[in-house]
């Protein structure tokens, strides 16, 4: 059976940081790259982090600097880091799986920033 939770997520003024977790159960995590997704209301889902299974990361322009994405092979894990956070951050985030043929979702963490 294949499992993303994450946790993390909660109500934080602008400015304040939050950290993500993605616990992955089911899969060869080191086999796949993982990545965060957000959606705001009224609006598509997001790419927002990467992380490969060689280690290289991305972020999409509006977090880069503020966000970090790392992971914990040995917990299964993969987090993500939001500093500084603004209130357009404020989304559902989503932990994704992806095999390179097959890809897993979580069922997502509200994050919510106040001004």
């Amino acid at each position: 059976q294949v499992q993303l939770v994450e946790s993390g997520g909660g109500l934080v003024q602008a400015g304040g940081s939050l950290r993500l977790a993605c616990a992955a159960s089911g899969i060869s995590f080191s086999r796949n790259d993982m990545a965060w997704y957000r959606q705001a209301p009224g609006k598509q889902r997001e790419l927002v982090a990467l992380i490969r299974r060689s280690g290289t990361t991305n972020y999409v322009d509006s977090v880069k600097g503020r966000f970090t994405i790392s992971r914990d092979t040995a917990k299964s894990t993969v987090y993500l880091q939001m500093n500084s956070l603004k209130p357009e951050d404020t989304a559902v985030y989503y932990c994704k799986a992806d095999g390179g043929w097959r890809a897993y979702w979580g069922q997502g963490t509200q994050v919510t920033v106040s001004s």
